[in-house]
Order: C-alpha cells, then sequence, then structure tokens
C-alpha cells in the first residue's frame, strides 16, 4: 500500500479547487475512494454538481445550508452556518477515523482558518487522526505556518497575468 500524503494547494490565484479535483479524477481512476467536503462556498458549490455525477466513486459534501457564500451572510446566519461547517468538519475527522476512504479534500478549510472558525490545533489533529494510507488535500488562499511541517507537497497557485 502507498504511503498516504499531505498536499496543500493555496494561493491569490483560480485553479486550486480545481487542481485539487483532478487529483481527485486520478485517483477515482485508480480505483481510490474519494470524499469531497467543500467549505465557504454555500449550498451549491462552484461548479461541482458534474463531479456529482461521478459518485460513488467520487462523493461531494456541503454542510452549509445557505445558497449564499459565507461572505454575503449577516453575523446572525454566518453563525448558524458555522455550526453547520462545525459539522462538516465532524465528518471530516469520523471519515479520516474509520478510513472512510482513500482520499479526502477539504476544499477551503484553509478559509476556514483565516475566519477563525476553526485553530491550526484543530487541524492539526485531524491531520493527526489520518492513517498512513490516506491522502488529504487542503485548498484555501492562506498557507497556515502550523502546517508546513504536517504537509508533504505545497503548491502555490498564482496569476501571472
Amino acid at each position: 500500500m502507498e504511503q498516504g500524503r499531505i498536499t496543500v494547494f493555496c494561493g491569490e490565484g483560480k485553479g486550486k479547487t480545481s487542481a485539487a479535483l483532478g487529483q481527485a479524477i486520478f485517483g477515482a481512476s485508480k480505483g481510490r475512494s474519494v470524499i469531497i467536503i467543500q467549505f465557504l462556498k454555500g449550498k451549491a458549490g462552484e461548479g461541482i454538481d458534474f463531479i456529482k455525477r461521478l459518485e460513488p466513486e467520487i462523493k461531494v459534501f456541503s454542510f452549509e445550508k445557505s445558497d449564499a457564500n459565507f461572505q454575503e451572510l449577516s453575523p446572525e446566519e454566518q453563525e448558524e452556518e458555522c455550526m453547520n461547517i462545525r459539522n462538516g468538519m465532524n465528518f471530516a475527522r469520523k471519515v479520516l477515523s474509520t478510513d472512510g476512504c482513500d482520499i479526502l479534500i477539504l476544499d477551503e478549510v484553509l478559509g476556514l482558518l483565516d475566519k477563525g472558525i476553526v485553530t491550526s490545533e484543530e487541524l492539526k489533529a485531524l491531520i493527526e487522526t489520518k492513517d498512513e494510507e490516506t491522502d488529504l488535500m487542503f485548498t484555501g488562499i492562506h498557507m497556515c505556518e502550523e502546517l508546513y511541517p504536517y504537509a508533504d507537497d505545497v503548491f502555490q497557485i498564482g496569476t501571472l497575468k
């Protein structure tokens, strides 16, 4: 069995989610099971409906209830979505602790750090839940310095023009 890796796609440029989805499709084509959990993108997500057609090899989850992006919500609505997001994090922890998939992608999880919804300690604890064979991928704009020692690969996506 291959050693599982921790990969981060971060940066100001577009394409972080697409890069992770590419890895999901590649993994599924090799017979690996994939779970994607999206955060901070609203209930609809960003064009992820197409990927849902690839179930059961690739399963997509979003625990947010609002159609709007997190930033567009009122403070009360944001508080409610924070509870939903925490449910998503708990689900991720359960998936990792029960060997629920071969590849787990937490799309925009680094944004949860930026917004103070989760802490770097919570993400480190999540990482430590991972078994040796599972690949774990994070996306988001800003890479947290405390996570560098845990990451095998960090790709910074930027726009040159």
